[in-house]
């Protein structure tokens, strides 16, 4: 196995400036850091499938007095996950462009371990806060994952390819809310540790097969006042037309958050589910939506374009999220999902455009002010939607409506449509 490994290094570092890694690799070098990537995003999806269906149980097992409270405080921590995010994604961007994507990749798979074995041993709140502070300062597997596959993908296959990493994100969905529900019967704690236990293993087998991407034709010298989130912005928003674009990418972050923000939470409240039942509709929108960017994008991309792409996704996102909000029944939900999830087309096809602006040395730059941008959607979306979900259903409330957050997010994509619709096409900044 170390043999093995030393050739697939040895196969990225003979790479050449501007010619995509899968292209020039041998088969099998090429095949097995992406099944690698792959298998990455979806432990790491599947993670937070595993521990969504029992947070509310732990929060309140912990001291949360009640449903709505326990909202609030996983409102606040995954805020506080996001603020690490903010301030450390361009950093740890900026690293992967200066030492490459394998080193950045294993040490957030290591540090994620440690996260959920921090979580799951948690005897407070307090200590929940404290793991996850060391998991936003390190998060980076998604981020780097979409540099790496920027790097071994052309131009033209960029939006289908993280289309195909949301789909590797998507069946970790499936998979992580299954056992999640199921684990959780024998306690709120156990599926930490099953997670704890899948970000080990890969880690390893990222140690054992894991090439590098990033030669000298296309490493960039690190300097502080690119690894910072204002610094990298500045940066990256010099590009043409991409401004416009990290404005509407954050909105649509925030509206898209409401689902990890409320989920577990909106149907408890408002159709009675267990934990169990909370898993396998996790599991049925993760499959959905895996097959939307896995297979349905790349049909969709060479018939309409990108631009077409990502409006057609909002605009099923708008009546997605109203749907949600006034659904009345719990079944509605399971029949709709495959439906609705066809919005998730826009979040690819939206970073294939970017992403074609920005040059190869600037994928990880790029992917780290996205992460910023994400954290600080992150930050604003749980409280927002947490605190809406809490005031429109505590027993005080003068209007019950547990759906509001849904529709606070349809009105958010609104948004984001408006925005991006008075955007240039594409071909006046860059050729096709």
């Amino acid at each position: 196995m170390p043999r093995l490994r030393r050739h697939l290094i040895r196969a990225s570092t003979h790479t050449t400036f501007n010619e995509p890694l899968l292209q020039k690799a041998a088969p099998l070098s090429r095949k097995l850091p992406v099944i690698f990537l792959l298998i990455t995003v979806a432990i790491d999806s599947m993670g937070i499938g595993l521990i969504m269906p029992v947070m509310p149980k732990l929060m309140i097992e912990l001291g949360a007095t009640d449903l709505s409270q326990a909202a609030t405080w996983g409102g606040a921590l995954a805020a506080t996950f996001a603020v690490m995010q903010f301030g450390f994604g361009p950093l740890v961007g900026a690293l992967s462009d200066r030492f490459g994507r394998r080193p950045v990749l294993l040490v957030s798979l290591a540090a994620l371990t440690v996260d959920y074995l921090i979580m799951g041993f948690a005897h407070s709140l307090w200590v929940l806060v404290i793991g996850r502070i060391i998991g936003g300062m390190t998060s980076a597997t998604h981020s780097t994952a979409n540099a790496y596959m920027a790097d071994i993908s052309a131009p033209e296959d960029k939006a289908a390819n993280f289309g195909l990493i949301g789909a590797a994100f998507g069946v970790g969905f499936v998979l992580g809310p299954m056992i999640g529900g199921l684990l959780g019967e024998f306690g709120p704690r156990m599926p930490f540790f099953a997670a704890a236990a899948l970000a080990a293993a890969n880690t390893i087998f990222g140690f054992l097969v894991l090439s590098e991407t990033v030669t000298d034709a296309i490493r960039r010298p690190f300097t502080w006042a690119r690894a910072n989130p204002f610094g990298a912005f500045r940066h990256i928003g010099k590009l043409p037309g991409v401004t416009r674009l990290l404005v509407v990418y954050f909105f649509y972050t925030v509206a898209f958050f409401v689902y990890p923000s409320v989920w577990a939470y909106f149907t408890q409240e408002k159709f009675g589910w267990d934990s169990g039942t909370v898993g396998i509709s996790l599991a049925v929108f993760g499959l959905s939506m895996a097959v939307m960017q896995g297979g349905v994008i790349r049909l969709i991309i060479p018939r309409i374009g990108e631009h077409y792409t990502v409006v057609f996704g909002f605009i099923v996102n708008i009546l997605a999220f109203s749907i949600y909000a006034l659904a009345f029944e719990g079944w509605h939900i399971f029949v709709l999902a495959p439906i609705t999830t066809l919005g998730v087309v826009a979040g690819p096809a939206l970073q294939g455009i970017m992403s074609r602006t920005a040059s190869d040395d600037q994928q990880g730059e790029l992917q780290g002010v996205l992460t910023s941008i994400s954290a600080v959607a992150v930050i604003i979306s749980p409280l927002m939607m947490t605190q809406t979900f809490s005031h429109f259903t505590r027993p005080e409330t003068d209007f019950y409506f547990a759906g509001a957050p849904f529709l606070l997010a349809s009105a958010l994509v609104l948004v984001s449509l408006v925005i991006f619709s008075g955007r240039k096409r594409l071909h006046t900044y860059i050729r096709a």
